[in-house]
């Protein structure tokens, strides 16, 4: 996802980054598919490392977009007294926006990680519709 944002983001008034719920995966670099599919589509994230996110997200950036509800519940729950951050799901606020519609109403965006190369670009193409909406809303 991170990529494909700052694709559609290149401003320097934007700062894109990705982080996981857990720490299955912290440091790890992408999965082999994913990258096979960036690449595809000209974007090479085979430098990315995952992390966790983290409490001084929440005052960090302004938005922390999720993937899926149950993402979306552990967000919010993670969230610290004092957070500033607005979360929604991703597919919901490309689409509607931050304001007059539901936030955590939208389409998931599944994870590929079980599935095949097929799954991989299948959400790549997903990923990459939603980030063209938000960048539309958000220009």
């Amino acid at each position: 996802m991170r990529a494909v944002l700052q694709e559609r983001f290149p401003q320097r008034d934007f700062i894109v980054d990705s982080a996981g719920t857990n720490g299955y995966h912290t440091g790890e670099a992408p999965d082999y598919r994913s990258v096979a599919v960036g690449l595809k589509h000209g974007l090479d994230i085979s430098d990315q490392r995952c992390r966790q996110l983290v409490d001084e997200d929440f005052t960090r950036f302004n938005l922390i977009l999720a993937m899926d509800q149950n993402n979306l519940m552990t967000i919010n729950r993670l969230a610290p007294k004092g957070a500033t951050a607005v979360t929604g799901l991703f597919t919901a606020v490309a689409r509607d926006g931050l304001s007059g519609h539901s936030v955590d109403r939208g389409e998931e965006i599944p994870d590929p990680y079980y599935g095949d190369a097929a799954d991989f670009e299948r959400v790549y193409l997903m990923v990459r519709d939603a980030a063209e909406a938000l960048a539309d809303r958000l220009s």
